[in-house]
């Protein structure tokens, strides 16, 4: 079989985690051990054989320590970012999810160096990324009109 010329989309999936502590809502960012250091929800490349869904499951689990047990998952809630990286097409795949115990602890992989729990404006600061800044803002009006408990 001739190889292709067409560019791969790699894809990705994950959650958009959040908790609601003293009346606040605190949105879930890891900083990656490797690159530029940079922000993100806990996400990862899809395996073959697994839906984007079962991805952002094992994610979770593997780079911060959280079980789907542990979170109130909104599927309703699920958007796709799409960008490029490092010139191929990329697409990520989120649903939101809110931490069921706030103080539940945050267990690192190798590849995260640290994590915070920030409010919208300083998440938003620390992700850099205009889509990334974008989805928080839509997931904080989604949460703050539609699923206030």
């Amino acid at each position: 079989m001739a190889a292709s010329n067409q560019t791969k989309l790699v894809v990705a999936a994950g959650f958009l985690i959040f908790r609601r502590l003293q009346n606040q809502v605190q949105y879930l960012l890891l900083q990656t051990s490797y690159g530029g250091h940079h922000w993100t929800p806990p996400k990862g490349h899809v395996d073959p054989g697994e839906s984007e869904f079962e991805t952002a499951v094992r994610e979770t689990e593997e780079e911060a320590g959280l079980k789907a047990e542990q979170m109130k998952i909104i599927k309703e809630f699920e958007k796709s970012l799409h960008y490029d990286v490092k010139g191929k097409p990329k697409k990520v795949v989120y649903w939101l999810s809110e931490l069921s115990n706030p103080n539940d602890p945050i267990v690192l992989s190798h590849e995260h160096k640290d994590f915070k729990w920030l409010e919208l404006e300083s998440a938003c600061t620390y992700s850099e990324f205009p889509d990334m800044i974008s989805l928080l803002k839509e997931a904080d009006t989604f949460i703050t009109s539609k699923y206030s408990s």
